[in-house]
């Protein structure tokens, strides 16, 4: 009895899944500064946390903090950012949860443009990931985690503020 893809004709086989394909030129260059910059601000992080550069020139005062004297949504990302470059991992995710995990999807994303930039491999679930109809739950999915390291963010301030 001959084998199942033997009797098959070629035209019904399945198609294989498409894990990456090649790309070439514009993408390539596209890639090496998406992962360019993400090196730069990561650097950029590591030379504040190392005394080297003041971010406060640049970011300034919390307004919202000085206004309200509660954290504001974005209060201590820089400071999770900063543990998260020096490998402090743990304190980082304690500090800001959000700062951390936007940080973890930085680096996934730099890994992907660097394969990416070096190899002409673009990832096909990639495309998958970012077509148009899941955008908006990646932008609610974004909105959510930066809602939910608010939350223990103010819990933390108000627990501060009843000792």
């Amino acid at each position: 009895m001959p084998y199942f893809n033997e009797i098959m004709q070629t035209s019904q086989q399945p198609n294989a899944v498409e894990f990456y394909r090649r790309i070439a030129g514009k993408q390539r260059l596209l890639a090496g500064i998406i992962c360019l910059a993400v090196i730069g601000f990561f650097g950029t992080l590591y030379l504040a946390g190392a005394g080297k550069i003041n971010l406060s020139r640049w970011t300034g005062v919390c307004g919202f903090k000085q206004r309200f004297n509660l954290p504001c949504p974005s209060c201590s990302m820089t400071t999770s950012s900063i543990a998260f470059v020096q490998g402090r991992f743990a304190e980082s995710f304690y500090t800001q949860p959000a700062a951390a995990l936007l940080c973890v999807m930085l680096v996934i994303s730099a890994i992907l443009a660097f394969l990416t930039a070096c190899f002409g491999v673009y990832f096909a679930f990639v495309d998958n990931f970012f077509s148009g109809r899941n955008i908006k739950y990646i932008i609610l999915a974004l909105l959510v985690i930066v809602a939910a390291g608010w939350a223990v963010t103010l819990a933390r301030a108000l627990a501060a503020k009843g000792h």
